[in-house]
């Protein structure tokens, strides 16, 4: 068994979530996946990995998930906030389940899941809550205005979050990626917005790797506890917006 302490990611069965699991495996931690897709976390093939089959939205459930993960592998050190969705369209076309889902996803839920792990983080005074972001909390696109407002709830929840958590010496760290080849274009349904977008993607050489994301999270957490790189923005070099 890792000497090292947990991480919990969420949304570990694809791009982000499970690029970053083989980066903190990778690295010797033990970890707790957290997805609705089981069987895609069990192919990582971690070795000292729980994986759990939980929607966000059920904080029960994850609650669950980190006791038993704990009471195997100690207290976590690192929450990786990971799971997201993006639906894109005009609001007079959105479908209303879809505006719901996904504040309830992207910023709910991340807020739920922290308060489950920020109460021994402080009482220890130490451990790292990594937020994933986007380009999208920064600047406005078209056909995103629902996502872009659930991104820019999220980077203002982060830094809330930081500057509540300074005194505990417990560190909050926001991780907006720029233009990335995942499968969050899944909820897109095709049309000129999705055309558009590929498109653009394609103009600029395609977009990152999840990987690329993955050792950018662990980058940050490596630094001392007494280092806190309060936003990486990670972004193709090529991407001018």
């Amino acid at each position: 068994m890792s000497d090292l302490p947990l991480v919990v990611i969420t949304g570990a069965s694809s791009g982000i979530g499970a690029a970053t699991a083989r980066a903190f495996s990778a690295a010797g931690h033990p970890l707790l996946l957290v997805a609705r897709r089981i069987e895609p976390m069990l192919e990582l093939g971690l070795p000292d990995t729980i994986a759990v089959s939980a929607d966000v939205r059920d904080t029960r459930a994850v609650a669950d998930a980190i006791a038993a993960a704990e009471a195997s592998f100690g207290a976590i050190d690192l929450l990786v906030n990971n799971s997201g969705l993006m639906a894109l369209s005009s609001v007079v076309e959105q479908d209303p389940a879809k505006v719901q889902e996904m504040f309830d996803v992207n910023c709910v839920a991340p807020m739920l899941i922290s308060q489950l792990v920020l109460p021994g983080m402080q009482a220890r005074r130490h451990g790292t809550i990594v937020n994933i972001g986007s380009i999208a909390g920064k600047a406005i696109y078209g056909d995103h205005t629902v996502y872009n407002g659930t991104k820019y709830a999220v980077h203002a929840m982060t830094e809330g979050l930081r500057r509540e958590n300074a005194p505990h010496n417990v560190r909050i760290i926001l991780v907006a990626p720029g233009m990335i080849d995942t499968d969050l274009l899944s909820n897109t349904g095709a049309g000129d917005v999705l055309a558009g977008y590929l498109g653009y993607k394609a103009s600029i050489g395609g977009g990152l790797k999840p990987a690329d994301v993955g050792e950018a999270i662990l980058a940050a957490y490596q630094m001392p506890q007494q280092i806190t790189l309060r936003e990486v923005v990670v972004a193709p070099t090529t991407q001018d917006s």
